[in-house]
C-alpha cells in the first residue's frame, strides 16, 4: 500500500467486514489450481482481515498486510499475520507456493517490487493471483474516480496490461477472468 492508503485502512479495520463485500464463487482457490505444485503455503498480501484466507482450502495461510487495525483482525480470526510492505515481504527465497493479492494491489505503491517479490518468494511451480478491477470499464471508471475522490492514490491495470508486467517479472502470465473484476495469474516456472 501507499504510505497515504495504510491510515485509514488501521482506522477502518473493525468495521471492513461488515461493509466489504465477499469473493462469489471463491475465485482466488480456483486460481490457485494455476500451480504446478501443490499449494500448503500462500501469503495473502495486502491481505487485511484476512477475508480471503479464511474461504482458501489451504493449511499455511499467512496474511501480510501494512496496516496494524487490519492484521489485528485477521489474528482474532485465527490467522498467521506478518506486518509488512508488499514490495520487500518479510520471507525467505523459494519459501511459499503461492501469493494472493486481491483488491489491493492499486493500493501499492510499486506494483513492479509486488511483482519482483512474488517471484522471489515463490517456489518454482508456485502461482501469483491477482485479483483487480479493470478500469476501462464503466464500472471501473467510477471505481477509479471514487477512490480518488476519498484521496486514495490508487492505480489501476487492464488485465493484460497486467498480465504484461507479471511477464516482465518472469512469471507465466494468463488472464483466467475479465470483466470488472478480474483475475490474472503468474506461474513461477521450474528453473531448467
Amino acid at each position: 500500500m501507499s504510505l497515504g492508503d495504510v491510515t485509514p485502512f488501521h482506522r477502518f479495520a473493525r468495521v471492513y467486514d461488515l461493509v466489504m463485500p465477499g469473493e462469489r464463487g471463491n475465485q482466488t482457490a480456483v486460481a490457485l489450481s494455476s500451480a504446478d505444485r501443490d499449494v500448503e503455503r500462500v501469503l495473502d498480501v495486502g491481505g487485511g482481515t484476512g477475508r480471503i484466507s479464511r474461504n482458501l482450502p489451504v493449511d499455511e495461510p499467512v496474511v501480510v498486510d501494512a496496516a496494524r487495525g487490519m492484521l489485528e483482525q485477521a489474528r482474532s480470526h485465527g490467522l498467521d499475520c506478518v506486518q509488512g510492505d508488499a514490495g520487500t515481504l518479510p520471507v525467505p527465497d523459494d519459501s511459499v507456493d503461492a501469493v494472493v493479492v486481491v483488491d489491493a494491489l492499486h493500493h501499492m505503491a510499486d506494483a513492479t517490487a509486488v511483482f519482483e517479490e512474488a517471484h522471489r518468494v515463490l517456489r518454482p511451480g508456485g502461482v501469483l493471483v491477482v485479483r483487480e478491477f479493470d478500469p476501462t470499464t464503466v464500472r471501473g471508471r467510477a471505481l477509479v474516480a471514487v477512490e480518488h475522490l476519498v484521496g486514495f492514490e490508487s492505480r489501476f491495470w487492464a488485465p493484460e496490461t497486467l498480465a504484461e508486467q507479471l511477464r516482465d517479472a518472469g512469471l507465466d502470465a494468463a488472464v483466467l477472468e475479465s470483466g470488472f473484476g478480474y483475475t490474472v495469474t503468474g506461474t513461477k516456472r521450474e528453473r531448467e
